[in-house]
């Protein structure tokens, strides 16, 4: 008996996908719920699981091949018909090839790259012929210094090294750890992402050199991504030509207002202990953000509206999108009905939409649907920027870093010096249908909303 594995259902949107990499080959054994193949869409990455228990005996499409929804990725059966039906292996593709930099003429690539580069991988041709190493294209460059190749983050030691995804790659490369040094707990002892975070947690990352006493100064290593090349991942695709569209077919400006949010993070400070006793959350200024941006917008449709030919439309709810940003690229899971959520409610939402999507574990219809955005620059230290709106939304607000300086403060006339809690809030909008007055009246309201910090319980909900 053999039983096709699909590619399932990605969320309605979704229509069709990219493999972009096959986790098993014709003859390896797979158990129920192991993963096969990583899929790309113009949503989300995933990994696509055997549903049953045996032998992959056909694989029906190739890396880099496009399928709908419903389609055979593979077959899984009892092996008796692999020797007939197995195709002839694909060549091995080294996921990024490292060339000289004087060669390179693109811009260097975005971090969002589908795997750390320049990590040459074990090939194994299937038997009888032994294990080979794939040849490693810096061999034969000797204009390229040595210093400039990074040392391999994996062991290369033939079956020995169970197999590990792009993705985990990614994180253990951007949070220092070495994958030589991490036992998998995955099937076949499968390096996870939970294994990485799990060794960041107890490993203190150290450098040559390094002296053993504490400094206040952390050395920043350098990025196997020098001197290298990678293509983009479907996602960085899906983003960038969504960028271009939206700048290209809309006309963006951006307002940015000053704001003392003294009143809110006093307010903070008095409940956070309680708040997070309560909900199980941690009380940031994200949510006051955005519940202060949600009565605005009802307020103020127009910042929430969107144009269709040559009709403005006003939506009935406010669906607000919140930047994430994951290891492969900025992503928007969607608040739905943000409308009369209370702090708590917002809080946690926020918090789950965004462990979830770093996790890899959104549907496509949590990504959809947003009618404005929230992104929260301020959280890398960012006083303000000038973010893009993506189109069908007409707006998008930057939040920048909350910074304590001082401030001239009036008081019945009377001006004097204040420590205050400060942060710029930054609108971008398409001017075909937002005027610089439409935004400042939104602005105004969000401004009036926060420095005034009248939350009520009930605004709280706790």
């Amino acid at each position: 008996m053999s039983t096709n594995v699909n590619l399932p259902a990605l969320g309605e949107s979704v229509t069709e996908g990219t493999v972009t990499r096959w986790l098993k080959k014709v003859g390896d054994s797979v158990a129920v719920d192991e993963a096969i193949v990583e899929i790309s869409t113009d949503k989300v990455d995933t990994e696509v699981p055997s549903p049953v228990a045996g032998v992959i005996e056909e694989i029906f499409v190739q890396e880099d091949e496009v399928i709908a929804v419903g389609a055979p990725l593979a077959r899984v059966g009892t092996g008796s018909d692999t020797a007939v039906t197995a195709p002839a292996q694909p060549t091995p593709v080294v996921e990024a090839v490292v060339e000289a930099p004087a060669v390179v003429s693109e811009p260097a690539p975005v971090a969002e790259v589908v795997a750390p580069v320049a990590v040459p991988e074990v090939v194994v041709v299937t038997p009888p012929a032994p294990p080979v190493v794939a040849p490693a294209p810096v061999v034969s460059m000797p204009t390229v210094p040595a210093a400039a190749v990074a040392p391999p983050t994996t062991p290369v030691a033939g079956n020995a090294t169970p197999y590990v995804s792009p993705i985990v790659r990614k994180l253990a490369h951007d949070r220092g750890v070495n994958l030589a040094g991490i036992a998998g707990t995955g099937i076949g002892g499968r390096i996870r992402k939970e294994d990485v975070l799990a060794s960041v947690s107890t490993t203190v990352p150290s450098s040559a050199g390094a002296v053993s006493a504490p400094s206040p100064h952390v050395p920043l290593s350098v990025s196997d991504l020098r001197g290298t090349r990678a293509p983009m991942s479907r996602l960085r695709k899906v983003i960038a030509e969504r960028a271009v569209a939206s700048m290209v077919s809309s006309a963006q400006l951006t307002t940015v207002v000053e704001v003392d949010v003294t009143a809110v993070a006093q307010l903070r400070d008095s409940i956070k202990a309680s708040f997070l006793q309560q909900t199980g959350q941690k009380l940031t200024f994200l949510p006051f953000f955005v519940r202060a941006s949600v009565e605005a917008l009802q307020a103020f449709p127009i910042i929430n509206s969107t144009v269709q030919g040559d009709d403005i439309v006003y939506p009935a709810f406010e669906n607000v999108s919140i930047a994430v940003d994951t290891e492969r690229g900025l992503l928007t899971p969607v608040v739905k009905n943000a409308a009369g959520k209370s702090i708590a409610a917002l809080s946690g939402e926020i918090a789950d939409l965004a462990s979830r999507t770093r996790e890899n574990k959104l549907t496509p219809d949590e990504l959809s649907g947003g009618t404005f955005t929230v992104t929260n620059t301020g959280s890398r230290g960012a006083l303000f920027d000038t973010p893009i709106v993506f189109l069908p939304q007409s707006a998008i607000l930057g939040l920048g870093a909350v910074v304590k300086r001082p401030v001239v403060v009036s008081n019945n006339g009377s001006d004097s010096i204040a420590i205050r809690s400060m942060v710029y809030l930054a609108l971008s909008y398409d001017h075909r249908i937002i005027d610089g007055a439409d935004a400042a009246r939104f602005l105004g309201a969000v401004k009036a909303r926060l420095e005034a910090g009248a939350f009520s319980s009930t605004d709280l909900g706790i």
